[in-house]
């Protein structure tokens, strides 16, 4: 009996470990040498990602504000650091607000219309950087500061479509799909036939060869000019495969570079095209889970699915907040509220790369505005050292791989797999075991488990014995070695 009072107490203790305990987990291991090695596939085995929200990083909303902190990312194990759209935004049909009653600067008062600095997806001149965040020389200081801290960055690129002010507009109107009228178009949906209502953007017209030579030699300058390691790239699946096929061979014959697409379609991984996509349904599947709406068992749909659709060496982004789920669905809190914890923690033990979004390391709790100047907290709390936790286990732990050579992933049943999630990760004859239970009631349930483990985030030693009772409080999880 006191062997089983024991292990509840311990599995119920996840973040309960005193200040003057001995640290369970190493601190990260970032490289710090000031040329930084060309990225390569086995960087993505243990990497984190960091999409830096540039306006709303800081107060002052510039480059040089947030070059400042990127040592302070090393601690959260980061590897990518993924910096929103950097380029001039265009003053026509400039939004003021989003949904489905948007409007555009012009159309609110004057004295108000100052206010609105647009979305960072209407680029007017994908060449140079937006003033509003400083100069290249700033950029370029933030590039040479990450790569002195063992950091890659990629440049958020957005190549299906322009603002209305880019200057292709008046020079290369072919490079634009236009209606019968010959007028130039938002982008449209291809299953409904009607517009997205980005109205602020002018769709591109990938039919026009000369379009995609201009659009490749775009990215080259930032690969050859600026140092860059990479692009996620903005709604890749919407713009034509064939055009990746194109152009990615041709940027990564200038430089090993790391590609992102916003996209979740297999086909992009294939070929050496993108390195990673998103793992949506896994996000979706979060949300729903905390929610109520599903358990355990969508989750392991979710699995199958996934092992099914995509190759053993595809590496999706796991995450819990982008810039679009801040903005337009909720915060983390809104959406997973009791379930945030273990839903981040989830994000990490899951085979891919997790991605931490600007302010969620600093318990943000509000929705960034989209169209003006916003900013997060800057203090530390209780997701600092959630993220700092995790990363380090994500830095570390072979057994948590999750790029082209990833650790693998094995359910573990128990004796209530609607509501308890188990399974080990597993590479080189390194284990880890992750159990959570993902509702809002207590849990007891049992497993085959059975042996000595230490949990990894209290550094507690503990048994485990085929068949014994074990608790889980709402939402809480242990990850075992």
């Amino acid at each position: 009996m006191k062997k089983t009072i024991l292990a509840l107490s311990i599995l119920a203790s996840l973040w309960s470990c005193k200040e003057d305990k001995k640290e369970a987990i190493s601190e990260p291991i970032a490289e710090t040498a000031k040329e930084i090695a060309e990225f390569s596939p086995e960087m993505t085995e243990n990497a984190v990602i960091y999409e830096a929200n540039i306006r709303q990083y800081s107060a002052e909303g510039t480059f040089n504000a947030f070059t400042k902190d990127i040592p302070q990312l090393k601690e959260l194990g980061v590897k990518i650091i993924w910096l929103m759209p950097i380029f001039p935004i265009s003053e026509t049909k400039r939004k003021a607000t989003g949904g489905e009653n948007s409007k555009f600067a012009s159309e609110m008062p004057e004295a108000e219309q100052a206010k609105y600095l647009g979305s960072y997806y209407a680029v007017s001149d994908f060449k140079k950087v937006n003033p509003e965040f400083g100069t290249i020389e700033d950029l370029r200081n933030l590039v040479t500061t990450a790569h002195e801290n063992g950091m890659y960055v990629i440049l958020d690129w957005v190549p299906n479509h322009t603002g209305w002010d880019h200057v292709w507009i008046k020079e290369h109107p072919e490079f634009y799909t236009q209606n019968e009228k010959g007028e130039i178009i938002d982008p449209i949906n291809p299953e409904t036939g009607e517009t997205w209502g980005w109205t602020d953007v002018a769709d591109l017209n990938y039919e026009n060869q000369e379009l995609r030579k201009t659009m490749t030699n775009d990215m080259l300058h930032w690969i050859k000019n600026e140092n860059i390691d990479g692009f996620r790239c903005d709604v890749a699946g919407n713009v034509p495969t064939d055009f990746w096929q194109q152009a990615i061979p041709t940027l990564r014959k200038e430089k090993n570079i790391f590609m992102l697409a916003e996209a979740w379609e297999p086909e992009l991984l294939k070929d050496n095209l993108f390195d990673m996509c998103y793992s949506w349904e896994g996000h979706h599947t979060m949300n729903k889970i905390a929610q109520g709406k599903e358990n355990v068992t969508n989750w392991d749909s979710f699995m199958d699915k996934r092992l099914k659709e995509y190759e053993a060496d595809d590496i999706l982004m796991n995450f819990v907040d982008n810039h679009d789920e801040n903005s337009w669905n909720g915060t983390i809190q809104e959406r997973l509220g009791d379930a945030s914890e273990v839903m981040i923690a989830l994000s990490y033990m899951t085979p891919g790369m997790p991605l931490i979004y600007s302010g969620d390391e600093y318990d943000l709790e509000h929705r960034l505005k989209f169209f003006e100047k916003d900013s997060i907290p800057k203090t530390k709390g209780k997701n600092w050292d959630i993220f700092k936790k995790m990363g380090a286990l994500k830095v570390n732990q072979v057994a948590l791989n999750g790029g082209k050579n990833k650790a693998a992933y094995k359910r573990i049943t128990t004796s209530n797999d609607q509501n308890v999630l188990a399974f080990e990760r597993e590479k080189n004859g390194e284990k880890v075991i992750f159990i959570a239970n993902l509702s809002k009631s207590n849990q007891i349930f049992t497993t085959d488990l059975e042996g000595k483990f230490k949990n990894l985030l209290t550094n507690d030693d503990f048994s485990l014995n085929k068949n014994q009772n074990i608790e889980l409080k709402p939402w809480k999880f242990v990850i075992l070695q």
